[in-house]
């Protein structure tokens, strides 16, 4: 199968790269012209320079930094136009439902079906091809075929339903991770503030009931020991958690958590900047009203 692949960023190129592994032929495309000559260098597979040179491609898809940038890409750009009746486009991004649902009608005029199969994971799980994928799709014949795909970047593939639901889930997924970090961060830093060992906390948290995969892993290996390196942006953790507030609005539910969440990750994120690895929101919180850390 030929599959057009666009973003190769930390998270798309690992993905890329295990597809390549499973031989499918593949085309690259980013808008950084150096990272897709390197890549097709390294794999053995096409470069576009062009988004128009992947209008022959079977497939699909794309991992870009949010739901926008993925619509600019096939309509903006025309992308769409130039692709074939048949032709799968499948959305890898964390991109927002509402407008997911709205690309695939825009598709669908085209002939082309559109699958969103948001991924959980972060680079770690992206490079040994063990990603949880959520996949949301009308077309129960494209959802089949893209599975042999799919199962080349992920060991754990769900099908939410309906075209959307694979995004609304990552979103509500990434609020929930999200909630569980401010907790612990929060607790971290008015315990050691009163003269807790943060590590000591930790070991107590996780032989009790607070604990998560957030204060088994993240706390542990990114926050106290200083790494602050799982690859996965603070802005984009914000604009999750924001979709998921966005989310709960749209379907008339008052959710005032998302929107606290939200609140406090925007307020890092503005704090730090959005390239900043999202378990540094800590920093921003516990410098928030100018206390010694």
């Amino acid at each position: 199968m030929t599959i057009a692949f666009i973003g190769i960023g930390n998270m798309g190129w690992p993905m890329a790269k295990n597809l390549r592994k499973a031989g499918h032929d593949l085309i690259v495309f980013d808008s950084a012209a150096d990272r897709v000559a390197q890549f097709a260098a390294e794999h053995g597979c096409g470069g576009a320079a062009q988004l128009a040179e992947l209008a022959t491609a079977e497939f699909l898809v794309t991992m870009l930094p949010t739901g926008q940038i993925v619509r600019d890409v096939y309509l903006r750009e025309a992308l769409a136009q130039r692709l074939k009746p048949g032709t799968i486009a499948i959305d890898m991004s964390s991109s927002d439902p509402t407008g997911t649902r709205q690309l695939g009608a825009a598709l669908a005029r085209q002939g082309v079906a559109l699958i969103d199969a948001p991924v959980s994971g972060a680079v770690p799980r992206a490079i040994t091809g063990t990603l949880a994928i959520m996949i949301g799709g009308d077309a129960r014949s494209a959802i089949e075929r893209v599975k042999p795909l799919l199962a080349a970047m992920g060991n754990r593939l769900f099908e939410t339903g309906g075209l959307g639901t694979g995004h609304a889930m990552k979103a509500l997924n990434n609020f929930v991770a999200a909630a569980a970090y401010a907790a612990a961060a929060e607790a971290l830093i008015a315990g050691r503030r009163f003269g807790l060992d943060p590590t000591r906390m930790l070991e107590i948290l996780n032989a009790s009931t607070g604990r998560s995969f957030i204060t088994e892993l993240v706390m542990q290996e990114h926050v106290v020991n200083g790494k602050f390196a799982t690859g996965f942006a603070l802005g984009l953790l914000a604009k999750d958690v924001k979709t998921a507030a966005d989310l709960a609005h749209d379907v008339r539910f008052d959710a005032p958590l998302a929107r606290l969440v939200s609140q406090r990750f925007a307020e890092a994120r503005d704090q730090l900047g959005y390239g900043r690895d999202n378990t540094e929101a800590i920093l921003a919180w516990d410098n928030a009203d100018g206390a010694e850390t």
